[in-house]
């Protein structure tokens, strides 16, 4: 049941979302662990790719990977971690948490590599970052939200701060 507001009450303002960067991470072929009690795992290597944003560009390092587990044929959780490299040289880790939700045989397609049309998948994460460059510092207090984009050979992920 979805509470209501006292009549004339007003709803809250939402957090400004600020867009930080595309990030496109270069994945290979999944590794299949099979069925496990938690869910179906799968792991998904992480070769490369780009970042480019008003401020933050740069590149994904060729580390790190996507341990994913498919809850059900409609959802899957991912858990990346990574880095990046920004063109004056600051690494900066990343850990992205992720739902992937879709009709079953488009989560199928997907999950095989092929294209699915991204509106018919919904493709929501929430990543934070972790630096020790000074420049890049304030990226440890922040929080982001992206939403995201699977291709077949690549992961396209805009990235927002929250305000």
């Amino acid at each position: 049941m979805t509470p209501s507001l006292l009549p004339g009450a007003h709803l809250p303002e939402p957090p400004v979302l600020t867009f930080l960067a595309k990030l496109t991470v270069q994945v290979g072929p999944p590794i299949d662990v099979g069925p496990t009690p938690e869910g179906h795992r799968r792991i998904v290597p992480i070769l490369g790719g780009t970042v480019q944003g008003p401020t933050l560009r740069g590149r994904v390092l060729p580390a790190g990977a996507d341990f994913q587990v498919l809850r059900t044929p409609e959802l899957t959780e991912l858990d990346a971690r990574y880095a990046l490299e920004t063109d004056g040289g600051a690494v900066i880790y990343v850990h992205n948490v992720a739902l992937r939700h879709g009709r079953p045989e488009d989560m199928a397609r997907l999950n095989r590599g092929e294209h699915v049309d991204p509106a018919a998948i919904y493709f929501r994460c929430t990543p934070r970052f972790s630096t020790a460059a000074s420049e890049w510092s304030w990226l440890n207090n922040v929080l982001a939200v992206g939403t995201g984009t699977r291709m077949p050979d690549a992961v396209e992920i805009d990235v927002f701060t929250i305000g």
